[in-house]
């Protein structure tokens, strides 16, 4: 790796306009070219759940990890690294350099339509899991980026909601996981599109204080795609990089504003001097580094997929239900539309084309294979958009394979470009001089006779024929500039037809293609379920007439997603309704929630059990069914607070006002804004049981600490169950007034995880960091440690804390 002698001779051989011309994406994915240095190109890709590469292409798949939310449900930080790992090996098989993640922005609203790619509402615990996942990218020679800096944590009109927030909360809460993950050495950092008090995240001084000069970051702070909006103040700033490109804010613009002396070319020197580094690091630039280690094998891949799938499991309540039995079942009832097409990820940049998907259906029948007998009933239809075409309910009208027929037409309606895909979903289609329309046909093979409903998403002027019969003709515009939408999850129209079981019919869908309106063009199509009383019906006849049941519950494609936040928590009347009726036919009911965040589960006490899936990657079916089954542990607890009701949370605001989202709570977010409310949420931060239990004996530590010291503690706890488990001790503090800052009733300070044998006694040493005694003081512009008595707490969740040790907190001075 070049040395910073070498970037400074490196940087002496280029011009100012070749130096600006490095700070600007030469593609949407890929960094600018500079042979004369021997610098190549660095690709770069979203990755928090899977590294999708430079496109959206059905036919190169990838391994699709459990969403963050998931992922931080574990508690596990080498369980994280080593899906970090993964992470790194998938980017270096599809030749990515940079992986943008992970995502740290924080749960500060249940209501949040990305909640699924962040971790948690705690920033202790984000920072822990993103630090993590850095190491575990990192080490094997491909870089992370943390996202999105700062304050990025609602959808509403995210491209340019103001954020009014104080210093104090700043420091405290919303800066935290990224000063952890600058210590844990992640090399780009990415600034959002919002504001923040006033100025726009990529013109902002937060990128310069505390990033780079109290914090240390060496690396590159790159822009959120297209969150650049000016050239003066972005590069009078601490933003590196401009992504995508061409683009014209930076370029010629810039070149300009430093020769009129409006940016100070030591402020360029110093970006591409970042660029260099990270080029160095990443093997671009020089010599290419060898690979640390080959792709992870696809068989260890899936192992490791399916193994985080169960960490996260979160078993929310257990009434002697699980783990179930198989020795005992003779039938099973799996209940639920999410059963058969259980949702893996959620929507937006982050998705991917998984290389397979494996159901909750599927995973219990494999798990029961020649023991029991599995009963699918599928309930009332779900809500939303129809599914995309697959491979399953068509074919290619001209080469009769498995799948579609995408074309591309000029403004005659010639063919400029056909081509056979595996479905509906097509995000980027080619687009070659002159293209006018995309065109998706297939012939549909239906098996069920009766009402079908046809969805065509996209912008601009839409039409669906069948057999040549006109469904859909009509001009639909864009609502929005949030390019998650516009690329990515546009909006559904849906007509319905008659299909015949047995028959084949030809479905034509075109949209035609217009400046601004992006080229996703998404076909689906879907038969209408039986009518709600007698799913319901069928429902409960299943689950009466089994051993057990199963029933699986979760968020539609429409919900959960970038670009949007959801205006409810509600699961519907018709999934709320399944779930009674299957556990009134059935007190041994288990329901399974499909969710990447928090839903309204009005019936939880009404079930035997009740198991947190969230969108668990892949391999969901297999990690859920060794749950299930007793094979192994749910290894979850919450990494949010789940309200019984929307109305009971204590933040909810996502919507603006005059462009501003004031973050009125302060430091008290989460669990602190519940514990500040005096309310009692359905469950708790850090609830989660296992098939064991466990008597929490003695917390021991030192009486008094001196500031600025780290303090560690032992907490005794008891197996008292009859299988060998995993418990997470959790540690909170507790600063008993008077006192002259505005503390939290409690927060999390330190965790561990600790396991045990049936009757075995075991220790758990947590570690309180110095920086969890630590409060950002405003006038000095430092953080300070207030002295005097302090509580301890210890126990497995916010809410249920039976230990407690008085510990004070000596003045070092």
């Amino acid at each position: 790796m070049a040395d910073e002698d070498e970037l400074e001779r490196l940087l002496d051989k280029l011009t100012l306009r070749a130096r600006v011309r490095l700070l600007t994406g030469a593609t949407t994915w890929r960094t600018t070219a500079e042979p004369d240095l021997g610098l190549r190109q660095l690709v770069l890709s979203d990755g928090p759940a899977g590294v999708r590469g430079e496109g959206w292409d059905e036919r190169d798949t990838s391994v699709l990890l459990p969403s963050a939310s998931a992922l931080a449900a574990s508690w596990d930080e080498r369980l994280v690294e080593e899906v970090g790992g993964l992470l790194a090996s998938e980017a270096r098989r599809k030749g990515v350099h940079v992986v943008l993640a992970p995502h740290l922005n924080l749960h500060r609203t249940p209501l949040a339509g990305r909640h699924f790619e962040c971790f948690s509402e705690d920033p202790l615990l984000t920072g822990r899991m993103g630090a993590a996942l850095i190491r575990g990218i990192q080490t094997h020679g491909v870089a992370a980026t943390a996202k999105h800096f700062v304050a990025n944590d609602a959808e509403t009109d995210r491209l340019t909601v103001d954020v009014r927030i104080d210093e104090r909360t700043l420091r405290e809460v919303h800066l935290a996981p990224f000063e952890a993950a600058v210590a844990a050495g992640v090399r780009l950092v990415m600034a959002g599109y919002n504001q923040v008090n006033g100025t726009t995240m990529t013109a902002h001084s937060l990128l310069t204080t505390p990033l780079k000069d109290e914090w240390g970051f060496d690396g590159v702070v790159v822009s959120d795609w297209g969150a650049v909006r000016g050239t003066r103040d972005t590069a009078r700033a601490g933003l590196d990089l401009q992504m995508p490109g061409p683009a014209e804010e930076w370029g010629e613009s810039l070149v300009r504003a430093v020769e009129a002396g409006e940016v100070e070319e030591s402020a360029v020197d110093d970006k591409v001097r970042r660029l260099l580094r990270l080029a160095t690091w990443s093997g671009v630039l020089g010599r290419p580094h060898p690979a640390t280690r080959p792709p992870l094998r696809s068989r260890r891949a899936r192992a490791l997929a399916r193994r985080a799938a169960a960490a996260g499991t979160v078993l929310l309540a257990n009434r002697g239900v699980l783990p179930l039995d198989p020795g005992r079942l003779r039938t099973v009832a799996v209940i639920g539309a999410p059963a058969a097409r259980t949702r893996t990820q959620g929507g937006g940049s982050a998705g991917v084309f998984p290389q397979d998907e494996v159901s909750l259906l599927d995973g219990i029948r494999a798990g029961l294979r020649g023991r029991a007998r599995i009963v699918h009933v599928p309930g009332p239809a779900p809500e939303g958009p129809p599914p995309p075409l697959d491979m399953v309910l068509c074919s290619d009208p001209i080469t009769t394979a498995p799948g579609v027929r995408l074309r591309i037409l000029d403004a005659s309606g010639a063919e400029l470009h056909a081509e056979h895909r595996r479905g509906g979903r097509q995000l980027e289609p080619p687009l070659p001089p002159g293209a006018h329309t995309v065109e998706i046909s297939a012939h549909l093979h239906p098996r069920t006779s009766g009402t079908w409903r046809i969805g065509l998403a996209g912008f601009g002027r839409l039409g669906i024929d069948l057999d040549g019969r006109p469904l859909l003709d009509g001009e639909f515009t864009t609502p929005t500039d949030d390019p998650a939408v516009i690329h990515v999850s546009p909006p559904t129209q849906t007509v319905t037809t008659r299909l015949t079981a047995g028959t084949t019919a030809l479905l034509v869908a075109r949209r035609e293609l217009a400046p601004g309106t992006g080229r996703a063009t998404v076909v689906g199509a879907a038969p209408d379920g039986p009518g709600r009383t007698e799913s319901l019906a069928a429902a409960s006849r299943a689950a009466r007439e089994a051993d057990a049941a199963v029933v699986v519950v979760g968020t539609g494609e429409q919900d959960e997603a970038e670009g949007r936040d959801r205006p409810h928590l509600a699961l519907g009347p018709d999934q709320d309704a399944l779930v009674r009726a299957v556990a009134r036919a059935n007190p041994h009911t288990v329901a399974v929630v499909n969710s990447g965040g928090p839903v309204e589960l009005p019936w939880r006490d009404e079930v035997g059990a009740l198991l947190l899936a969230w969108f668990p990657g892949q391999e969901a079916g297999g990690g859920l069914a060794d749950v299930l089954l007793g094979r192994t542990e749910p290894g979850g607890r919450l990494p949010t607070t789940w309200p019984d009701r929307l109305t009971d949370a204590p933040v909810t605001r996502t919507l603006p006002e005059a462009g501003r989202l004031t973050y009125d709570e302060g430091v008290h977010i989460g669990h602190r804004g519940w514990l500040r409310a005096r309310r009692a949420p359905a469950y708790w931060f850090g609830h989660g049981l296992g098939y064991t239990t466990w008597d929490y004996e003695e917390l021991t530590g030192p009486p008094e600490t001196p500031a600025g010291e780290d303090l560690t503690v032992g907490v005794r706890l008891r197996n008292t169950g009859s299988r060998t488990g995993r418990e997470v001790v959790q540690v909170y503090l507790h600063r008993p007034g008077p006192t002259s800052v505005d503390y939290p009733e409690r927060w999390l300070a330190g965790w561990t995880a600790v396991r045990a044998e049936p009757g075995g006694t075991v220790v758990a040493r947590v570690c309180v960091p110095a920086r969890s005694l630590c409060h950002w003081d405003v006038h000095a512009g430092d953080w300070r440690t207030e002295p005097g008595p302090c509580q301890v707490l210890a126990g497995r969740s916010a809410g249920e804390l039976p230990l407690t040790l008085e510990v004070r907190v000596r003045d070092r001075t």
